[in-house]
């Protein structure tokens, strides 16, 4: 059986739905630190290689060509310089280099848009007799610039030839972008190929869940003998330990409690099926002694009229008792009839001379097919209990549609308390401690509700906004199921 709340937001909110997002969050982060990582680490290398073959190719065209330079050189030499260690490292490094002598201006290879590309804290460095590496952007392009001073042959002492080289790092930007693609590509691709384990994960977890559900159903719907398959020794394996042990716990509880109730109804059928007889004996003659008591003295007269009266209750409450487990046997029958209800209401009001004490609203023409017998019970413990616990004046309606037939009983006393009207159909419940020894068993209106079950209809009990008590039958107008 589904839960509401299905559908895609139920999925959604499922526990399969958050467990595979929870593994795709894992392998997305692990896979997106996995690339950030090898994107770190490449793109350093990549960078680092190509300035390492920038300074090293400069440093060695420099060696070549500036052994033949006339020292201090003029303008037109450094040019000549400049221009040929630009042609010298075009083809490999697409460089282009800058040639300073101390304090002179910068003289370039080629004559280019950009010419101060070349920043302050890398001339500084070699003006110092130190080599020199920096990236920059210029003109929206990476560079790499290459600052060397130029020191006399075998010694340390600079000649205050300063070299510059910019090299473009297009193509390491094209390597570094390639990575980038080919890590998010992994990256993706590692989520797709998470999400089959995933589900399977997902399926293995939730395995176990799905037999505890189906078990609990299975308890619920009264199969107390169910039990799960244990595998495993994780923590949904101890969960399985635990609900077979509930399960087999329950069993035997609610086992004993069927032999306990069983036991109970049997007892209170046999002791109200042996006392029959005897009573039967002692109504007989108590019978004849009631008819005697005028002619006895005032308190042998009073004795026997009060014996009479207790013997009277007592055959009441044996046959409440007989008749309620009659219903718990599952022996009750119906024995239906086509009837006018007015007639069938008017006739129980008046075996019992209650039609001067009973306002009766009954509306000619209704018919229904109902057991009189069993209906002449309901209406009688109904208006018996308002007339006893009520207050007159007490008043019975009846109404009926096209489906169903009501049947509605109302007194003007003080009302049922708020505590005690989910319990006015329990057997042997009486409100008031003090009515523990009354005139009824306490079963009257537990074989209301029977007999009206038995129709498949309704009884509910409520306090009317007018004051006092309002008990409700509602039945098919077809009764049906039971025995003809």
């Amino acid at each position: 059986m589904r839960r509401p709340g299905g559908g895609v937001r139920g999925l959604a909110r499922g526990l399969r739905a958050r467990l595979v997002v929870a593994f795709l969050l894992v392998a997305a982060l692990s896979a997106l630190a996995t690339a950030a990582l090898t994107f770190r680490e490449a793109r350093t290398a990549i960078l680092q290689r190509t300035q390492d073959t920038a300074v090293n190719a400069l440093r060695g065209q420099v060696n070549s060509q500036v052994t033949d330079l006339a020292m201090p050189p003029g303008e037109a030499a450094l040019a000549k310089l400049s221009k040929g260690l630009t042609v010298a490292g075009e083809a490999s490094q697409h460089w282009i280099v800058h040639t300073r002598y101390k304090d002179g201006p910068l003289i370039p290879g080629v004559r280019t848009e950009d010419e101060d590309v070349i920043g302050s804290g890398v001339q500084e460095k070699v003006r110092n007799g130190v080599p020199a590496v920096q990236r920059v952007e210029s003109g929206g392009r990476p560079w790499l610039v290459v600052g060397l001073p130029v020191t006399y042959q075998n010694t340390t002492t600079t000649s205050g030839l300063e070299v510059y080289a910019r090299v473009p790092l297009r193509e390491d930007d094209a390597n570094v972008q390639a990575l980038v693609n080919a890590a998010q590509s992994g990256a993706l691709l590692s989520v797709g190929l998470a999400v089959v384990p995933a589900l399977f994960a997902a399926r293995s977890v939730l395995r176990p869940v799905r037999e505890l559900r189906r078990g609990a159903q299975q308890i619920t719907d009264g199969a107390l003998d169910t039990r799960l398959k244990v595998t495993g020794r994780d923590e949904l394996a101890e969960l399985s330990r635990t609900f077979n042990g509930m399960a087999a716990a329950l069993e035997e509880n609610v086992a004993e409690l069927r032999r306990m109730e069983a036991n109970s109804r049997r007892f209170a059928a046999d002791v109200s099926h042996e006392l029959r007889t005897p009573l039967a004996a002692m109504t007989a003659v108590v019978d004849v002694l009631d008819e005697d008591a005028a002619t006895l003295d005032p308190d042998t007269a009073y004795a026997v009229r009060l014996i009479s009266e207790e013997t009277g209750k007592l055959a009441r409450m044996v046959e409440d008792l007989m008749e309620i487990s009659r219903f718990d046997a599952g022996a009750a029958a119906l024995h239906l009839d086509e009837v006018d209800v007015a007639e069938t209401v008017r006739k129980t009001l008046q075996a019992r001379n209650w039609q001067d004490r009973v306002a009766a609203t009954l509306p000619e023409g209704v018919r229904a097919r109902l057991d009189t017998r069993r209906i002449d019970v309901v209406v009688a413990n109904l208006v018996g209990n308002a007339l006893r616990h009520g207050g007159e004046p007490v008043r019975v309606s009846l109404r009926a549609d096209d489906e169903r037939l009501l049947i509605e009983v109302a007194d003007r006393g003080p009302g049922i308390d708020p505590d005690v009207l989910p319990h006015v159909f329990d057997r042997f419940y009486k409100a008031d401690a003090a009515r523990a020894r009354s005139e009824g068993s306490g079963l009257g209106l537990a074989i209301t509700m029977e007999n009206v079950r038995l129709h498949h209809g309704t009884v509910r009990a409520a306090n009317s906004p007018d004051g006092g008590a309002v008990f409700t039958v509602e039945l098919p107008l077809c009764a049906g199921g039971g025995e003809e």
